[in-house]
């Protein structure tokens, strides 16, 4: 069995943002051939080319079918968060972004399973938000690994990891708005370099911030393998040790106590890096991801992993066990496509 734990969707088309909002920022897509579409700031600003299979259930059906994977997992894309906008503006934008997910959730023969996005910037309408995804149906949200100027440490966010944790909605954690773009204008850069760092502040922060301590029931899975993370802990610790008067203000344990307390996806394009991760963190806290359809993701599906060797065991947990337990399937069941699908 299969689960992709990370991949990503975006309606076909959506209203004039500027237009309904009265101010500028805001993305939207050209389609401006069959099959494609650029992904325009209405500044006129070039974002990114995408295809159809950005938008088409139909045609990531098809992809599904040929690698042999039972369920993906979508979420939308990080530059439509929107978190810099008017709050009410993108608790409006989140419920659009929401019910788009839901419709294919349930109307494509149980092939896709989504994960919502929040209004970040307003604590009280992302908890709003976040109990209207869990009565859609949707097990779990995508947040950015910083909002604006706060990391996930901020106190600010307590009242959504509580709300997070009695609804046991998982929060998937995605690498944004990457740090020091400034410095890395040349070679992809910001997605080479900044992205891994963006995951690595997330994860540190929420484990000096005391998050995982105060929130032990929360469920939290961070994208592209954790990161640089994995690879630093031991910076990270001897940090702790050698100066705790920076880094243990809220008194937390060695944070490599906190591995295995977090979910990550296996998204590692290699297969001694993953290697490293299941003798880390173990295959239970790993699960199997794409991040389909972008380039950077993995479009063979996994093959990877399954030319790896390791236990049948290891190789199914990371393939669809992890993933059942972050969202919270019980039986294989809930994972089993039906024979006909709605195309």
């Amino acid at each position: 069995m299969k689960i992709d734990i990370h991949a990503h969707i975006l309606p076909e088309k959506w209203p004039d943002l500027k237009q309904k909002y009265g101010y500028e920022g805001f993305i939207y897509l050209d389609h401006h051939k069959k099959g494609a579409a650029r992904m325009m700031k209405d500044t006129g600003q070039f974002f990114r080319e995408i295809q159809e299979n950005c938008w088409n259930p139909k045609v990531i059906i098809e992809d599904l079918d040929k690698h042999g994977v039972d369920k993906m997992v979508l979420c939308t894309v990080p530059v439509l968060f929107n978190y810099w906008a008017r709050p009410h503006d993108t608790l409006d934008w989140s419920m659009f972004l929401n019910d788009h997910l839901i419709s294919v959730q349930e109307n494509y023969g149980g092939r896709f399973i989504g994960l919502g996005t929040l209004p970040m910037q307003d604590v009280t309408l992302a908890i709003q938000e976040l109990e209207r995804c869990k009565q859609l149906g949707l097990p779990g949200v995508e947040i950015g690994s910083h909002i604006e100027d706060k990391n996930l440490d901020d106190a600010s966010f307590f009242p959504l990891w509580e709300a997070a944790q009695d609804l046991n909605m998982g929060i998937f954690v995605h690498p944004w708005d990457m740090m020091g773009q400034q410095k890395m204008n040349k070679f992809f850069l910001p997605w080479l370099v900044g992205m891994p760092a963006e995951t690595s502040l997330a994860i540190c922060s929420m484990i000096f911030g005391g998050v995982f301590d105060k929130f032990p029931k929360l469920k939290v899975m961070f994208a592209h393998g954790g990161g640089s993370f994995p690879f630093t802990v031991g910076r990270v610790s001897h940090g702790w040790h050698a100066r705790p008067d920076l880094c243990n203000i809220n008194e937390i344990k060695d944070p490599k106590e906190y591995i295995g307390k977090f979910w990550i996806d296996g998204i590692t394009h290699d297969t001694e890096a993953l290697q490293f991760l299941i003798d880390l963190i173990g295959p239970e806290k790993i699960a199997y991801g794409t991040d389909y359809p972008f380039p950077l993701g993995d479009l063979e599906h996994g093959k990877f992993i399954h030319d790896m060797q390791i236990r049948d065991e290891t190789k199914q947990m990371i393939l669809s066990g992890s993933a059942m337990s972050f969202l919270g399937l019980e039986k294989k069941e809930d994972i089993k496509a039906p024979q006909q699908q709605s195309l």
